[in-house]
């Protein structure tokens, strides 16, 4: 597996994480009470995107090593795949 091919799926796995961890622990103004004028009720207090960016990258990693664990080992081909969703007889 090339360089490109291993950041090309660690970015797109850490987006996905990402996308799971951003609703995590977070509050809206109409949850906590302190609507400010001119936004959103539902827009959050206190995203804490630094901790979550971080968490992501933590998760990503690990998911991505075992993905890569499992590819350089094979336990994980395109014909393990395969005749798992039933394409290979």
């Amino acid at each position: 597996m090339s360089l490109t091919t291993i950041f090309a799926i660690y970015f797109v796995v850490w987006w996905i994480v990402l996308f799971c961890v951003l609703p995590f622990g977070v509050r809206s103004q109409a949850e906590d009470g302190a609507v400010a004028p001119g936004t959103d009720p539902g827009a959050p207090v206190l995203p804490a995107l630094k901790m979550k960016l971080a968490w992501t990258t933590v998760v990503s990693a690990v998911l991505f090593g075992i993905g890569y664990w499992a590819y350089v080992t094979r336990h994980l081909t395109l014909e393990n795949l395969s005749s798992l969703w039933g394409l290979l007889r």
